[in-house]
């Protein structure tokens, strides 16, 4: 058989690093190791993988239209085995939780009391910052679950729980101009006037449906930002929710477009990592985000 999990992990390894010693290093292995393997694999399949005429390994056609199905495979093989060790896991010590700034109001905290009060055991870190950062944490290992809005885009080492929707408002002080005109602004006012939006160190990672101004400050809380925007000091979209007490306090106000919506509704999710074990507790927390996520929608 010319595939196996071994062949697949070499064959995409040697893709990604773009040489058979870099692969073999990523792989912890040597370059004459990953070289046989590859040889091997090409003289089963009886296809030329990769091209060796050059310096370093170029794929050929036939390795391209092999990559999809050999990612497929690879991946299902993740989830497999971290499902095969959760089976055998039991109750983790600890369970880290990361939050995005903008929805630290979303009722999380009624599942994670019942989590709590089935298993008092159980210690349980939560953090909070932008929603990149909260993502760069659940990808390196750092937190065990996420709790985000919906991303632009998918990837497939996630799996994720819908929980909930947030509708976001673009908001403004009451003396900004976008508030104060005398006439209802459009979006091309909106891309010219400063924006306020929680994002992480990588702006250029934030997503882009809640980015429209040309000039944007970059906060790391959503406290930074309301303070920042009752200031008067630029625009921002927050979660209704969010920012209700300051629009009732009289300190903040929705602004109202002339050839646009001001609402924007997205869907939050509890994302985990798909290829990665979870402990009792995760896996728990998983089932009450899903089981409230249903009685609100029923």
């Amino acid at each position: 058989m010319a595939f196996t999990s071994e062949t697949v992990r070499t064959f995409l390894a040697v893709l990604d690093a773009g040489s058979f010693s870099a692969a073999a290093r990523a792989l912890g292995r040597v370059p004459s190791a990953v070289s046989m393997t590859i040889a091997g694999l090409e003289a089963e399949l009886d296809l030329r993988l990769f091209d060796r005429s050059g310096r370093e390994p170029v794929p050929t056609g036939a390795a391209r239209a092999l990559e999809p199905q050999a990612r497929a495979i690879a991946a299902g093989l993740a989830r497999l085995e971290a499902h095969a060790l959760a089976l055998h896991a039991g109750l983790e010590r600890r369970l880290s939780l990361a939050i995005a700034a903008e929805l630290l109001l979303v009722p999380w905290s009624a599942p994670l009391a019942a989590l709590a009060a089935e298993f008092p055991a159980l210690e349980i870190d939560v953090v909070s910052g932008p929603q990149d950062e909260m993502m760069r944490r659940l990808h390196a290992g750092e937190v065990d679950l996420a709790l985000v809005f919906e991303r632009p885009r998918l990837d497939e080492r996630e799996d994720f729980q819908e929980f909930s929707q947030e509708l976001l408002v673009a908001v403004a002080a009451p003396s900004h101009p976008l508030v104060a005109a005398t006439s209802r602004p459009r979006l091309s006012d909106l891309v010219v006037a400063r924006q306020i939006a929680v994002t992480g160190r990588d702006a250029a990672a934030a997503d882009p449906r809640l980015l429209l101004s040309r000039s944007v400050w970059h906060t790391d809380s959503h406290l930074s930002t309301l303070l920042l925007v009752e200031a008067g000091l630029g625009w921002a979209f927050l979660p209704r929710r969010l920012v209700e007490p300051s629009a009732a306090a009289g300190r903040l106000a929705e602004i109202a477009f002339a050839d646009m919506s001001n609402e924007l509704r997205l869907w939050v999710d509890l994302v985990w990592r798909n290829d990665r074990p979870l402990g009792t507790g995760a896996r728990r927390f998983i089932t009450l985000i899903a089981a409230a996520s249903a009685r609100a929608a029923g």
